[in-house]
């Protein structure tokens, strides 16, 4: 068979992939029987039987056979040194079993074979007698049978100009008798093509173990026979039914919370949609994250694609959002990246949990509208990033009402720390406060505040952020709450020690944060003290004592760098102070 370079399809198919587990006693007796009598008729052999035509003095012909091996498994002396020859001898039914066994090239007597030839042909004549006289009886109690069949049916049949039913059944009633036991008929097939297309759907594992290895590159192991509608710095996504899914609908069918390969999907025609199918109106969003939706960095940097979709697409809101993390089913995101949703999309957030009574996660559910996201913002350029995290800072303050007024006076300088407890937190905290509150006293219109976002609403953080120019604080999720500043506001980082040789790129995301947010990022204070790691300073399992470090201070080193920004800040500020505007129409309001 030539194979051209597209996909192999076949006209019938049949797959196992179980073997014969499950498979009562019967079944495979039955299968046996089966493959033993087309093996013997292939190879042409047919074992002669002794019935009560045979005669009295027929015997018992009894078989036995060695079947010998070589190599493991095989008898010690081998086969070779004694070649055995086994005859078998016709028993009576009171005689003992005899055999006779001779070593070398034994060959049966000239007499011997004349007397079994003659003995096996008067038992084939004997067979074939008792054969053909019970062969004469059922055919003449069939021909019976057929007969007051016919007759019967002859006269409970209304006379018709069209053919009897017994000369139609005459007709067919060869193939009913001499039907195979080992066929089975085809099941009927499909009478229209809708009922074709919807046999036709097939449900694959959300996450393709395939893939596991190389998770968040490429396609990924989410929805893994699809690819992304991607332009050139705009965000890649998914859209079902479009174009590049040939009108078709996504449909979901699963609701595992624990394993992503139980939870399936597959695309159909909105006319031919699955059996026992629901079908959902409106626009549903179906996000796949790497990571959570509780931490308000990793929960954000999974809804940045969806608001840079909801811009492209003219402002469009969906119904419902369906999250998985690793295709394993989640129903709740954090209640700050929940709010921050809220407010960009302007209403109550809605999350899928396939929990009502037709939506059991047994029958699939089909979306009208569907927008799949697995790349995160990845592949968006700066400006796209800054668009949508400027709609999402306009958004968050109209939702919580808050207003930064511009007033025609002194420069206002907002300076505030984000404080951390446990691991990464500074390990005297007052004698921070006390060198960057000296710092904030020597410049005019500076206030200082320092805060626990872990202890301010969502709405708190807005206002609070709202009124910052500089934020400090050590890396953590706090700082994602940068983007609500205004744009060019500074930020300062802070780790413990051995990060920057062991934590690898991902201590970076507040750099990246703030780039694309507009904000600078000032550099990040690497303290040179800490715990030490028993191992060298390169083993990465250092970083496990590493990741959990307290931070120290440098009191010269905050003083000037903190001196410095609030310089930078505050001429930058009296520059802007005539171009700003204080309110600004959001997008897509």
């Amino acid at each position: 068979m030539k194979v051209g370079p597209g996909p192999i399809c076949f006209e019938r198919a049949v797959v196992m992939r179980n073997y014969e587990a499950g498979m009562s006693m019967e079944r495979r007796m039955e299968v046996y029987d089966l493959m033993r009598c087309k093996a013997r008729v292939t190879c042409n052999v047919s074992r002669a039987g002794t019935g009560a035509g045979a005669g009295a003095g027929a015997g018992v012909a009894i078989g036995m056979t060695l079947l010998m091996r070589t190599g493991q498994g095989s008898l010690r002396t081998s086969p070779s040194s004694y070649p055995l020859s086994l005859t078998q001898f016709p028993l009576s039914k009171s005689a003992p079993m005899r055999e006779k066994v001779e070593r070398g090239g034994y060959q049966p007597s000239s007499k011997t074979t004349s007397s079994s030839h003659t003995m096996t042909k008067q038992h084939h004549r004997s067979s074939m007698s008792c054969y053909s006289q019970k062969l004469s009886i059922y055919l003449l109690v069939s021909c019976v049978v057929l007969f007051i069949f016919f007759q019967i049916q002859s006269l409970q049949t209304p006379p018709s100009s069209s053919p009897s039913p017994s000369w139609a059944f005459m007709k067919k009633w060869p193939n009913h008798l001499l039907q195979p036991n080992c066929t089975k008929s085809p099941d009927p097939k499909p009478t229209t093509a809708v009922s074709k297309l919807r046999d036709a759907v097939t449900f694959l594992p959300l996450k393709d173990l395939r893939y596991s290895n190389t998770a968040q590159q490429g396609h990924t192991w989410f929805m893994s026979s699809t690819y992304d509608t991607h332009e050139e710095g705009e965000v890649q996504y998914q859209e079902f039914p479009s174009e590049a899914s040939k009108g078709r609908v996504l449909c979901i069918k699963g609701r595992d919370t624990h394993d992503g390969a139980w939870n399936y999907y597959a695309f159909a025609w909105p006319e031919a949609l699955p059996h026992n199918a629901t079908l959902v109106k409106g626009l549903t969003f179906v996000s796949n994250n790497h990571y959570n939706y509780d931490n308000i960095w990793h929960g954000l940097s999974a809804m940045v694609p969806f608001v840079a979709w909801h811009i492209k697409s003219g402002c469009s809101v969906p119904s419902r959002w369906v999250l998985y993390h690793w295709g394993e089913l989640r129903t709740k995101m954090g209640p700050w990246l929940r709010a921050l949703m809220e407010g960009t999309f302007g209403g109550l957030i809605n999350i899928e949990g396939f929990d009502g009574e037709d939506k059991g996660g047994i029958e699939p559910v089909c979306f009208e509208r569907a927008v799949v996201m697995r790349h995160n913002e990845g592949g968006m350029s700066r400006e796209r990033r800054m668009e949508v995290y400027d709609l999402m800072r306009c958004k968050a303050r109209v939702k919580c009402n808050v207003s930064r007024a511009v007033t025609g006076g002194a420069v206002d300088i907002g300076m505030t720390m984000f404080m951390r407890t446990g691991p990464r937190s500074f390990k005297n905290e007052s004698e921070v406060v006390r060198i960057f509150e000296g710092e904030c006293r020597k410049v005019e219109g500076c206030r200082l505040t320092v805060a626990r976002s872990s202890n301010l609403t969502f709405c708190e953080q807005v206002k609070l952020m709202s009124s910052t120019d500089i934020l400090i604080s050590p890396h953590g999720a706090q700082l994602t709450n940068m983007f609500l500043m205004d744009r060019n506001s500074s930020v300062m980082e802070f780790f413990p020690k051995g990060w920057l040789k062991l934590a690898g790129v991902g201590q970076f995301v507040y750099h990246w944060i703030a780039s694309w947010s507009g904000m600078k990022h000032q550099g990040a204070w690497r303290d040179p003290n800490g715990d030490d790691c028993p191992y060298s300073d390169d083993d990465r399992r250092c970083m496990s004592i590493y990741k959990s470090g307290r931070i120290g201070y440098n009191e010269t080193f905050f003083s000037e760098w903190a001196r410095n920004i609030l310089n930078e800040v505050k001429t930058r500020k009296i520059e802007d102070q005539s171009s700003m505007e204080n309110t600004t129409p959001c997008a897509c309001s």
